[in-house]
């Protein structure tokens, strides 16, 4: 069943869409323009609800708006009891700097591509991104025993790392005190 549209049916839809405020006029307008004259002489009033403002209720309404930022951590001197630790009061004297994520974790991320392809990503790197290259792979070749392949991003400042090294990564950041 297919839909046919005659020239007649097509006229009045190219003049709506040619005068886009047409649609939106109201039905006084349209009077108005056509040339008549209303019935009464009377201004037509506004029907409308008039709008109240409670202070003392916005209360519940503040509670559900969600906050604008994520406020920062409570301070704790060693590990919370959810096993998250705490950066530094000072940043390390290092070449680099990692950046906490906003949630005020350490960002190191575990990823796997094309089915089985395990990598481990550092973001948020600031400063010598070489430098930290150089001190990852030398900390993973004395836990795991062999050389590495690493890759490093200049443009978005992130390390990849061959093979699921997430939480060891992790562990020996918050040990630096990043």
């Amino acid at each position: 069943m297919s839909i046919s549209f005659t020239l007649q049916s097509l006229v009045p839809l190219m003049a709506l869409r040619e005068a886009p405020g047409l649609c939106h006029r109201t039905l006084a307008t349209a009077a108005v323009t056509a040339g008549l004259r209303s019935a009464s002489s009377a201004a037509p009033q506004d029907k409308r609800a008039a709008i109240t403002e409670s202070t003392k209720d916005y209360k519940f309404v503040e509670r559900l708006i969600p906050p604008t930022r994520i406020p920062d951590p409570p301070k704790y001197v060693g590990a919370a009891p959810s096993g998250w630790i705490p950066p530094a009061e000072s940043p390390p004297p290092l070449p680099y700097m990692i950046r906490r994520s906003r949630m005020h974790n350490i960002p190191v991320y575990s990823d796997l591509t094309h089915g089985n392809r395990k990598l481990t990503l550092v973001r948020k790197v600031e400063g010598d991104i070489w430098a930290l290259e150089k001190d990852v792979r030398e900390y993973l070749k004395q836990v795991t025993g062999k050389e590495l392949p690493t890759q490093v991003n200049e443009v978005t400042m992130t390390l990849k790392v061959k093979g699921h090294f997430d939480q060891e990564l992790k562990d020996w950041l918050a040990s630096k005190g990043f």
